[in-house]
Formats: C-alpha cells, sequence, structure tokens
C-alpha cells in the first residue's frame, strides 16, 4: 500500500473557531469576559440536556445554568480547585487510581494531601474493559484520614459510579468533616464536608465530556429508576480538560462543576473557584469594567489559573460542532471494533447497553506480548507512517511516584502490551482504512515470528 502519515490526535479546528478567536481579539476582550460566561452557561446545558442549541442568553435560561460550570485553564485546574473547595489539605489522603495520567494525583499533591494508589481490576472493567480501579481496593485504601476518590474516565469510558457509591456509603462510619476555620474557603469547605458526610467522590472526566451511563444514584443520592446521566451529573464534582488533543477543545483550558449540595447554594461555590482562579481577588475583570466597580479586595493568596475569552472563542465554535464530531468517532469506532474483532485483538469498548463514551482514545492489547514486543510493534507502526501511543504508563512506574508498581499487578499487566492508534475527527475514511491495514499487517507479523 501507498504510505501515509497518520499524525496521532491533531486539533480539529474549522473557520468557525479562527473566525470567532479573530472577533474576540477585535472586540477588545482577550482575557475572561462574555466568551467565558457564555461558554459556561452552554456547557451547563449541554451536560444537563446534551443540546447544543439551547438558547442561553434568553433571561430565564441564563438564570437556570449559570454558576454550574466554571471554566479554567487547565482540567488540571479544574481537579485541583475542586479539591480545594473540598477543603483537602495536609493530613488528608485521596484515593486515586494507579493507571492514569500524572495530573489526576498531582492535583490532590498540590493541596498537601497524600495520594493512595489503587490498583485496576484484572483486564479493566468486565464490561466495557477499560482500566478502572478495583472497588475492594479503593475499600481498602479508605481510612478516616480519606477525604476524596478521585475515579478516572479514561478515554471517555464511564466508570461504574454505583460500585464507587457503594464502596463510600459502606465506609460513611469513618469519614470526620473538617471544622471551620473563620476564613472563607475553610468555611465553605466544612460546610460542604458536612453536608456529604462521607468521602467525596471527584470524577477526572479530562477525556469524557459527552460521555454518559446509566446510573441508580449520583452524588446526590439514589433515583427513583435508572437513568441516563452525562459525566458532570454524577460525581460530586468533576473537571474536564480542553487540551489540543482532546475531543473538545480551547487549546489550552478545563471546565469544573458540581452537584447541588444541601445548604450550599452553587453561587456560593462558582464565586469561590472564580476567587481561587484569580490570585484570591473579588472581582474578575468583568466585574470591574462595570462603571465605579474598580474596587476590590484579595481575600486569599491564591492562584492564576482562569480562562480567557480567546480560549472561549474557540470552545463556542467547537460546541456547535461537537455532536458532529462525537457522531464521526462513533463511525470510525465501529470500524476499528470491526477489525480487531476479526484480529483477536482485545479493545477497550466504547458502547455498551448501559454506557456511552465520548470516543476519545482508542485502546488495543496485543495477546503474548510483554513491554519489549510492544515498543516494537509501536516502532513497526512507525514505519508505515502511523504514529501511535500509549496512555498510559502507570503512575507507580514514574520518578515522581516512586518507581515501584509491584504493588499494582493489574496496572503493569494492562500497560505492557496497550497501544493506542490514532482516533481523531480529521482522518478520512481512506485513512482509517490504512491506519487497520496497517494493524493488520504487523499483528501478522509479529503471529509469523
Amino acid at each position: 500500500m501507498e504510505k501515509r502519515v497518520i499524525p496521532f490526535s491533531p486539533p480539529d479546528i474549522s473557520e468557525w473557531e479562527i473566525q470567532e478567536v479573530v472577533e474576540a481579539l477585535r472586540s477588545g476582550w482577550i482575557t475572561t469576559g462574555p466568551r467565558t460566561k457564555l461558554l459556561e452557561r452552554r456547557l451547563a446545558a449541554y451536560i444537563e440536556t446534551g443540546r447544543v442549541d439551547v438558547d442561553v442568553a434568553a433571561p430565564a435560561v441564563s438564570d437556570k445554568y449559570q454558576n454550574r460550570v466554571v471554566c479554567l485553564g487547565s482540567g488540571t485546574a479544574a481537579e485541583e480547585l475542586s479539591l480545594r473547595v473540598l477543603g483537602i489539605g495536609e493530613g488528608d489522603e485521596v484515593v486515586v487510581s494507579s493507571y492514569t495520567y500524572t495530573s489526576t494525583a498531582a492535583a490532590a499533591i498540590h493541596c498537601g494531601a497524600k495520594v493512595v494508589f489503587a490498583d485496576i481490576q484484572r483486564d479493566g472493567n468486565p464490561e466495557t474493559r477499560m482500566p478502572e480501579m478495583a472497588y475492594e481496593a479503593i475499600e481498602r485504601a479508605i481510612t478516616p484520614r480519606t477525604k476524596a476518590v478521585v475515579t478516572v474516565d479514561l478515554g471517555g469510558v464511564v466508570s461504574d459510579y454505583d460500585r464507587l457509591f457503594e464502596v463510600v456509603e459502606k465506609k460513611r462510619n469513618l469519614f470526620r468533616p473538617k471544622e471551620a476555620d473563620g476564613t472563607p474557603l475553610g468555611d465553605l469547605s466544612a460546610r460542604i464536608q458536612k453536608a456529604l458526610g462521607r468521602v467525596a467522590v471527584v470524577a477526572d472526566s479530562a477525556h469524557s465530556l459527552g460521555a454518559s451511563r446509566i446510573v441508580c444514584r449520583t452524588g446526590t443520592g439514589s433515583l427513583p429508576h435508572p437513568e441516563w446521566k452525562a459525566c458532570g451529573q454524577i460525581a460530586d464534582f468533576t473537571s474536564f480538560s480542553f487540551h489540543a488533543v482532546k475531543n473538545f477543545t480551547t487549546a489550552e483550558g478545563g471546565a469544573a462543576t458540581w452537584l447541588p449540595i444541601p445548604g450550599v447554594p452553587d453561587a456560593e461555590i462558582y464565586k469561590m473557584f472564580q476567587v481561587l482562579s484569580l490570585h484570591g481577588q473579588d472581582k474578575d475583570a468583568l466585574a470591574k469594567y462595570n462603571a465605579g466597580s474598580w474596587e476590590y479586595d484579595v481575600v486569599g493568596p491564591w492562584y492564576k489559573c482562569n480562562m480567557t475569552d480567546i480560549m472561549a472563542a474557540i470552545g463556542l465554535r467547537q460546541l456547535d460542532r461537537y455532536p458532529g464530531l462525537i457522531d464521526r468517532r462513533r463511525q470510525m469506532r465501529a470500524r476499528y471494533d470491526a477489525v480487531c474483532e476479526e484480529l483477536g485483538l482485545f479493545y477497550m469498548r466504547h458502547h455498551t447497553e448501559h454506557m456511552e463514551s465520548s470516543h476519545h482514545l482508542y485502546l488495543i492489547r496485543i495477546p503474548g506480548i510483554g513491554e519489549g514486543g510492544r515498543n516494537e510493534f509501536i516502532r513497526q507502526m512507525a514505519k508505515r507512517g502511523v504514529t501511535t501511543n500509549v496512555h498510559y504508563k502507570p503512575l507507580p512506574l514514574m520518578t515522581a511516584y516512586g518507581k515501584d508498581c509491584t504493588s499494582f499487578p493489574n496496572a503493569f499487566a494492562y500497560y505492557e502490551n496497550l497501544v493506542t492508534l490514532p482516533f481523531h475527527t480529521r482522518l478520512s475514511d481512506a485513512d482509517v482504512e490504512y491506519v487497520l491495514a496497517a494493524l493488520w499487517e504487523v499483528v501478522g507479523e509479529f503471529r509469523a515470528k
């Protein structure tokens, strides 16, 4: 076959995004401003309804979707600020999957908490094959110091939140909420922890905007009957990433959202995210722009991770296109699945009777090979012009986390023969067939050895 060059994950940017960025530059608002606020409301409407055509400019609708989502400089910032709003800090423990990217754990460490890793299920979740934490491992990891469990919806595949809530409810008697300390953040965090009365469920949904699952309960409690719920409507707090390689991008950027918490208004939580993300300043640039509103206070020596209107401009037009982008990924996934079935390869399932993924990453595992064989497999694909990747090297293998994976054998076994195929919306049908032809060829060579 004639050689092609297939990049792994370029951004899908159209003239719509480019024009919106140009208009933002001409508007005079290039930092956090009206486009960021509009994107927050539109994302809130999308998470709730699955629609991108909700008129969030209408006064009644605008009020409904205000203070529900906050856009930030990255998905990592979204998770870290979620943990800070939850009051997590020195002396606390956070349970994290051993199979994820560093940002999942680093966010907790930035807060001063101790990360406690949990191994994944052998070969991943039995239904989806996603490298999901083992629930018995989570249960063993929870102590009176545990304040949160961070689960990962890897590749766009949604975790089994019913099982996770079952575990944290079972351990409710161990939970010790923090006490108010007289500061705005400390008092808010204490109220949130006392309202939850258990370990918080925090979703790292960096890959999973638009993904959904049938659940029997969410952070607000048991549902009258099983319902489809989107990521952002299940966990207590959820973070999304809009990095350049994600399905939905703002170049860099991310967002945080949360479920209603009894006795704690959404507006108060939203305001704290804003203050935390802008140096502890109690007014953002948009609020200070109003006539006579220059004066502000700094209530804490905090952080700088707000989203800009240039980034939000990309996001507004990405959101218009997003249903179509996911549909295209579904089409490619069906073709990939069919070939992996023919080849007898293990692949992560993006669609089941109970779950619909955002189709962010396509993970396969090559039977019978270890790390060395997997790396050679990647080199052979590269010789044919196909760039592949590995998602992920377990965190305990990394220098920052001890370089010892012996306590996490399932994570290592999942990783050692894993390859991630190119799976993005700039692939043509011919490109997809080229990737699959290369896969056939390389798998055939390995089996002939």
